[in-house]
């Protein structure tokens, strides 16, 4: 039986997690009503507050052909997948199962039920490691690890049936996503947390006994990674512009977001103390592999295209939202 609503449905793989369930919020303030499915791997069910929600995984295709027949969406926003580095160095067949093969599940269950519009969630570490480089669409992909190749994979894949079959998409690569839901209904959370910001946090209100930078002796300023943040409210509110973007018939579009400006690991714990009122206990540890020295975006392409402005993406505003999410006791309860 089909369940579309008055509003047009937008599909949200991933729609549990972090990002996600960033976009559901805005996405049903935009006139839409996102169907979260997830398979809760990473996701939490407590997430799902904005619409419909379909318990499934992407390597299941009879699941998928059932959501889609009964949702009907008018687009995809994908951002189901793994993504944490380290562990994409030691195994990678884990992410090429489910990173690619998921994603190529998802196309085809899209492609067969007459959806052809997908903005799908892609990253900076497509690009590798390439110090002293503002990096933009232009920028040659050479991933270090098998997240970032993943993610290269699903954006060639995504051209490929361009061409063959007339999918549209919209390709987001994301700098460091930070922050949180302003008011505090969804957050981020992650068991474990690998997360910068996060950990950072927990160790400033004495959930954890410090945290660990991962490497001193990077070539950057103070011998520690250098990112690029951007706010996760700013992020989402790209993809909205990238549905809109595609339900305009705009065509296919890569669209790098980043604010332009890179922190160190240092830089980013000074800020914390500011931002919350408590010091950050800290310690040196190895470096993670496949972890690049410096990463930040050229975002022009988004801003004069899509008319994209990252309003929340200061440090300070970033660490104020993450702190007073955390203070809510995030899904935990």
């Amino acid at each position: 039986m089909s369940s579309v609503s008055q509003t047009p449905n937008v599909l949200v793989t991933g729609g549990a997690g972090y990002i996600g369930s960033h976009a559901c919020k805005l996405l049903s303030l935009a006139g839409y009503t996102p169907v979260t499915l997830d398979n809760l791997s990473t996701g939490w069910a407590r997430a799902v507050k904005f619409g419909p929600f379909v318990q499934a995984d992407l390597l299941d295709r009879t699941a998928l052909d059932a959501a889609f027949a009964q949702y009907q969406p008018v687009a995809v926003m994908h951002f189901a997948a793994l993504s944490q580095v380290a562990e994409a160095s030691r195994d990678p067949g884990l992410y090429w199962r489910n990173n690619v093969g998921g994603s190529l599940n998802l196309v085809e269950a899209m492609l067969a039920a007459g959806c052809r519009n997908m903005i799908f969630s892609s990253t900076c570490a497509t690009y590798g490691d390439q110090d002293g480089v503002v990096l933009d669409e232009h920028t040659p992909q050479m991933p270090l690890n098998a997240y970032g190749a993943s993610k290269r994979a699903v954006e060639d894949m995504l051209r490929n049936f361009g061409d063959s079959h007339a999918l549209n998409s919209v390709i987001l690569r994301y700098f460091n996503v930070a922050g949180a839901d302003p008011e505090a209904e969804v957050g981020e959370w992650h068991q474990p947390e690998t997360h910068l910001i996060p950990l950072m946090i927990e160790a400033a209100a004495g959930a954890r006994d410090a945290l660990v930078i991962h490497g001193n002796d990077y070539p950057t300023h103070d011998g520690t990674c250098i990112r690029d943040y951007v706010h996760v409210m700013d992020l989402v509110h790209a993809h909205v512009l990238g549905l809109e973007w595609l339900r305009a018939g705009k065509g296919s579009r890569v669209f790098n977001l980043g604010t332009g400006v890179g922190f160190s690991v240092a830089e980013v714990i000074r800020q914390c103390r500011a931002g919350t009122g408590h010091r950050v206990p800290h310690s040196f540890g190895p470096r993670r592999d496949g972890d690049a020295a410096a990463l930040v975006s050229g975002s022009s392409r988004a801003i004069e295209e899509l008319g994209w402005v990252p309003e929340r993406s200061s440090l300070k505003q970033m660490i104020e939202d993450a702190w007073r999410w955390y203070q809510t006791g995030g899904y935990s309860g």
